[in-house]
């Protein structure tokens, strides 16, 4: 009985991927937990797992292949008792496939199994896989299973498989959502999502620009996603921006004396880690910020994990230092330091930066004096950082000068109304200005 190897969704957003790499060939024995591929999403480069045990049977898309969507047949495994079946050559991609890079595109046959009402298979069986993860639990699931239980909300960690090998079916969803079996969930789960129609765009030569007079670089799956979610997010939500002028000689003081006196223990704190701490601190300070709106109702999370912009060949990715008022600056340091490296070798797992309470953009270190973010959800306000330069300050009705940046605070105004941002920059500027209080 064929076993259909699936394009797997690394992240809850991601509806294709790259297949970057096969580590198996035709003919190959593959084992349960035995990395098989690497899938490249717009955030990262993932191993994949397979499931279950089989001999390879055919690879239906090619390395390279550019644009699969999810749930796409990728490969095939020959089941127990299978003499060998006619399968696509490993040059095709699946019907769900995208673009390749060699000239030619093929597509490989449709896939062997389909699911029945009572959700078993009516030729061979489907074989879930997921990313590998250190520390993750691999949880296999039936694709409806798997749809069903984002549909309700249900984290596949905490319910129990009834299946073959403990794999989650739909009765064990169902029964975690402590309902009487849906006659309909299959077509609901099964149906394909639809979009609103995009804006329509006029193309370059509708603007006057004439063809040839540039060249045209495609978009990858990072660009993509920018685009897409920074659409949404400026045209759906109801946002606007608070600024104000923070002087930083204490903290750069404070900086300067914590990096000389232990500096030979390797610590090495920079602005941007002390302006996270703060970030950090004030969200505690006032809890009313540090929320999430959602159509039920405002979430008030508990930590304040502050996700932080960095700049990769590509676009940006916004690793995320949890419960970041627990941590010293140390912590955050080597963390932040870690987290930066490995998000420009796309080597972050999706836990690290999907997710987080606040947003955190600094363009200080580029000479920008004053910008506004635009809000990543879910997160209901993110702040943009600009760069500390001498300015003209009046101190007891004298002219001084000091070190000053301007910050700007964007808001989700359906979570965060004015008084509650003023609220949470009076506290963010106490802390810089008083970097002892962040001791307390």
């Amino acid at each position: 009985m064929a076993i259909d190897i699936l394009m797997p969704a690394l992240s809850p957003t991601m509806e294709e991927g790259n297949l970057a790499k096969w580590h198996v060939k035709p003919g190959d024995a593959v084992k349960s937990g035995q990395v098989i591929a690497e899938i490249e999403t717009d955030k990262a480069t993932m191993e994949v797992e397979a499931v279950d045990e089989g001999v390879v049977d055919a690879l239906l898309v090619a390395e390279g292949t550019e644009g699969v969507k999810v749930n796409a047949v990728i490969a095939r495994l020959k089941g127990e008792g299978d003499a060998g079946a006619v399968s696509a050559p490993a040059g095709q991609a699946s019907e769900g496939g995208g673009s390749r890079s060699a000239p030619e595109r093929a597509v490989a046959s449709p896939p062997q199994s389909t699911l029945r009402a009572d959700n078993s298979p009516s030729q061979g069986s489907t074989v879930a896989i997921s990313a590998t993860a250190a520390g993750d639990e691999r949880i296999p699931a039936s694709p409806l299973a798997r749809r069903m239980a984002q549909l309700a909300g249900i984290a596949l960690s905490g319910v129990r498989g009834s299946g073959p090998n403990g794999r989650v079916v739909k009765r064990d969803i169902e029964a975690a959502m402590g309902k009487q079996p849906i006659a309909n969930c299959r077509a609901l789960a099964l149906a394909p999502t639809t979009a609103p129609a995009p804006a329509q765009v006029k193309t370059l030569a509708q603007l006057g620009v004439p063809e040839g007079s540039y060249d045209l670089v495609p978009l990858d799956l990072m660009r993509k996603t920018i685009a897409r979610r920074m659409t949404e997010s400026f045209r759906d939500i109801p946002h606007f921006p608070l600024t104000v002028d923070i002087e930083l000689d204490a903290l750069m003081k404070a900086r300067a004396d914590i990096n000389g006196r232990f500096g030979d223990q390797g610590v090495k704190v920079s602005v941007n880690d002390m302006i996270i701490k703060a970030c950090a601190l004030a969200l505690m300070r006032v809890p009313e910020a540090n929320s999430s709106y959602t159509p039920d109702g405002l979430a008030m999370h508990h930590h304040a994990d502050v996700a932080v912009a960095v700049a990769i060949p590509g676009g940006l990715i916004t690793p995320i230092i949890f419960t970041a008022e627990t941590k010293g600056l140390a912590q955050i340091s080597a963390e932040m330091a870690d987290l930066a490296a490995r998000a420009r070798e796309r080597k972050l797992r999706p836990e690290e930066y999907q997710g987080g309470t606040f947003s955190l953009s600094n363009l200080g270190m580029m000479g920008i004096k004053s910008f506004a973010s635009i809000l990543n959800e879910p997160h209901a306000m993110i702040l943009s950082v600009g760069a500390g330069e001498k300015r003209p300050v009046v101190k007891k009705d004298a002219l001084a000068i000091a070190t000053v940046m301007s910050v700007t605070l964007t808001c989700d105004h359906r979570a965060v109304d004015g008084a509650i941002g003023s609220a949470w920059l009076k506290a963010f500027k106490g802390f810089v200005e008083d970097p002892m209080s962040m001791l307390l």
